[in-house]
Formats: C-alpha cells, sequence, structure tokens
C-alpha cells in the first residue's frame, strides 16, 4: 500500500493528529528555545588569560556568559549587552562585526548599535533598546555588572 493510501484510509483527523506536530516543530520559533527574561543584577569577571577570556583576544569576537553578550568591539572596546532580544525575549542576539559592529537577533531579524540602540523596525513596530551593561578592565580582568 502506498503512503497516500495508507493516510487516506485513516481519515483527515488522524493524518492531522500525525503531521501536526512535526509541523509545529519546524517553526522558527521552536528552534530557538522559549521565550526568558533579560538577566538582572549582572556581576561578573572574565580572566582575558583564561581560555574563556582568550575567545576575546581579537577585534569582532565575542562570549556568551550568563545570557550576556560580551564583545570586543571592532575599536578594541569591550561591550556587553543582554542575550535577549527586546523584540520578543528570545535569547538570540549575538554579534556582527559586519555592518561596522552590530548586535543582532535571527529570530525575527531585530538589529541593534553598540549602545542599544534599535537599528530597524521589526514587524512593523520599532524595537525597544537592547539592555547594555557596564564593562570595566582591570589588568587583565574584565568585570561585567550592572
Amino acid at each position: 500500500m502506498e503512503r497516500k493510501d495508507f493516510l487516506r484510509t485513516l481519515g483527515a483527523g488522524a493524518a492531522f493528529a500525525l503531521t501536526f506536530p512535526c509541523l509545529q516543530g519546524c517553526s522558527k520559533d521552536d528552534e530557538n528555545g522559549d521565550k526568558v527574561e533579560a538577566p538582572t543584577g549582572i556581576d561578573f569577571t572574565i580572566d582575558l588569560n583564561s581560555t574563556e577570556g582568550k575567545k576575546l583576544s581579537n577585534n569582532g569576537s565575542f562570549i556568551l556568559k550568563d545570557l550576556v553578550v560580551v564583545v570586543k568591539d571592532l575599536d578594541g572596546n569591550f561591550v556587553a549587552a543582554t542575550q535577549v532580544c527586546s523584540h520578543e525575549s528570545y535569547d538570540q542576539v549575538r554579534f556582527l562585526s559586519n555592518d561596522g559592529g552590530i548586535f543582532y537577533c535571527d529570530v525575527h531579524g531585530s538589529r541593534f548599535a553598540l549602545d542599544g540602540a534599535p537599528l530597524n523596525q521589526v514587524d512593523g513596530n520599532a524595537a525597544k533598546p537592547l539592555r547594555i551593561y557596564n564593562t570595566e578592565l582591570n589588568g587583565d580582568i574584565l568585570r561585567v555588572y550592572e
């Protein structure tokens, strides 16, 4: 028996019940996980000589830590922003070194300047600013805090 004949014998309801979970599992939002709250009370350090910190040795590099994107921008300055997008609260914000260096969320295409200012409209609405955290460099220790 061919697949289409098999599905026809099951009826539309059974076919829908079998295919609906697959269709739901294939949505872009589902791939990126659940919505989360932007972190608060941020205060951590990164030793720039550690394995983690060495990932920040080149301009344009970034790491993710505690729902924060820590960036060494194209000018060599350290910047930190929430990894949680202000558009719909998905934790998919990353740093892109093209376009002069921006924060970008690939769920819906939100783009943000290094100061957190929104650079585009999403779904016809102006995005809210991205939360930016303070950074302080003391020797080889980078502190990220509110």
